[in-house]
């Protein structure tokens, strides 16, 4: 699905605990205005998995409609939102 700069929010989560991460994480789709199509979390890869792992695997969200990644940024995941 290709969706505009406008409907995309981006979120970071480096230097953050994975727990810090979830709650965040959490507030930031809870608040998103109903424009916003995708989320691309920034959560690293190069310093370890755990948040990776958390955003990919474990993450769950009643807006979430999907997961994806890209090449082209190993650290980063998109989060398509209902």
């Amino acid at each position: 699905m290709l969706v505009s700069r406008e409907e995309i929010l981006e979120v970071n989560l480096h230097n953050m605990q994975v727990l810090e991460a979830k709650v965040y994480l959490e507030l930031e789709i809870d608040r998103v205005l109903p424009e916003i199509k995708e989320i691309h979390v920034v959560h690293g890869y190069k310093k370890g998995q755990l948040l990776l792992n958390m955003v990919r695997k474990d993450f769950k969200h009643e807006k979430i409609r999907g997961k994806r990644t890209t090449f082209f940024n190993l650290g980063m995941t998109i989060l398509e939102l209902y």
